[in-house]
Parts: C-alpha cells; structure tokens; sequence
C-alpha cells in the first residue's frame, strides 16, 4: 500500500519534470530566438512544447524516483505509459483550439478549417487541411487499448513490455503524422528533427523488448503464452 501512495507523491513532480523538459526541448530546438528573446522561455501561454521534450525528461524523472524509492523502474514505467498514451490523445485537442500543429492542404470530407491568422504564408490561400490532431489523437486512443492488453498479459511476467511497446508503436505514428505536419520545428537535411528522433525510440524500443525476450520469454516460454 506504501509503494501506491509514494507513486501518487511523485507522480506531481514526474508531471511537473515533463512539462519543463517539453518547453525547453523545444526551445532548444529554436536557439536563436531565445537566445534574444531569454524571458520568452518562461512564457509558456504562448505555447511552445513538445512531447518528445516531455517524454525524455518524464521518464528521466520516472527512473530516478522509482530506483530511489525501490519501486521497480519497468513496472512504473509501464504503468505510465498507459496514462501517457491517454494524456497525449486528449492534449492534441489543444491544437485544434490554437489552430496549429495541422497537415498539408487537403478537400478530404473530414478537412480542418484554418483561419487566414494562422496558415503558414506560403499556403495563405489554402483553407483547408488535414488535422493532424485529430489523426494522432485517434492512434493514441489506439495505443493505448494495444498497451492496456499487453499490460494484462505481461505486466506481472515480464516489467518493461507495455513501456517499449509503446515507445515503438507512438514514434511510429509520429513518423506517420509528421511526414503530413507543415509546422516542423526543426529539419536535418530536410527531415523533421521529429522523426529523427522518433526513430531512436523506435530503435530503443526494440533494443529493449529483444534483451527483455532473451531475458524473460526464453527461461518462461511455458508460462507466458499469449
């Protein structure tokens, strides 16, 4: 009972390490902006966040509180990560408030009207397009029913499936809605520093549920049949 409480105490700061590592993530991401413009990197009610910001300092965070606490990293990291999937798909329906973080223009019957304000120059006169929001919300809804049948089926047997399966399966569907998104904070050789980065959590992902499989699956093969 003590480990539940002690997970709802740090839980504050975990969301708190992830909100700062979401701002300043992105503001790394656009140096010479705030390199003039200091004070701005505290103004976050003009926006400005990024959710890869957000996961590498929440889990960060996650790791360091649960080893201080002996609470087990991968089970609280899988627990997590279903809320997270949650959280993300309900967040995303803050861009469609801003008007912002949408695709390329489309006429798809389920197109998202952009006011003139906030369409990039280059398509000022396109009206509508895809919502990109509205994509990954969806997929994150998604996510989270895949993450919440692997969580019955492995949290106990094997800690740390549910949290790699979902760094695999969410920076997939970041890779996916990026390539449609027009408002990419940064670019590498003309790739999204979004889907760069997406593609390490693949690879972590991975990396992590091979060295879980050669660790859990192959000594208990009897006693984790799906």
């Amino acid at each position: 009972m003590w480990k539940s409480r002690k997970i709802w105490d740090f839980s504050a700061y975990v969301l708190i390490a992830g909100i700062l590592g979401a701002r300043l993530y992105y503001c790394l991401l656009n140096p010479v902006y705030y390199c003039q413009n200091p004070l701005e990197i505290l103004d976050f009610r003009e926006g400005g966040l990024s959710i890869h910001g957000g996961l590498i300092a929440g889990i960060s965070a996650l790791v360091f509180l649960a080893g201080k606490y002996n609470l087990g990293v991968l089970k609280i990291l899988d627990a997590f990560a279903c809320g997270t999937s949650v959280a993300q798909s309900i967040g995303r329906w803050g861009n469609f408030f801003n008007s912002e973080a949408f695709g390329a223009p489309t006429n798809l019957p389920w197109k998202l009207y952009i006011p003139p304000v906030n369409r990039p120059a280059d398509y000022i006169n396109f009206p509508y397009f895809h919502p990109t929001f509205l994509y990954e919300s969806i997929l994150d809804v998604g996510i989270f029913l895949i993450l919440l049948w692997i969580m019955k089926k492995f949290a106990r047997k094997a800690p740390g499936v549910t949290v790699f399966t979902y760094l695999i399966l969410y920076s997939a569907v970041r890779i996916i809605v990026e390539s449609l998104r027009l408002d990419s904070a940064l670019n590498i050789s003309g790739i999204p520093i979004a889907q760069i980065v997406s593609v390490i959590f693949i690879f972590s992902g991975v990396l992590g549920l091979a060295i879980i499989i050669k660790k859990h699956f192959k000594k208990n093969k009897n006693t984790l049949k799906i």
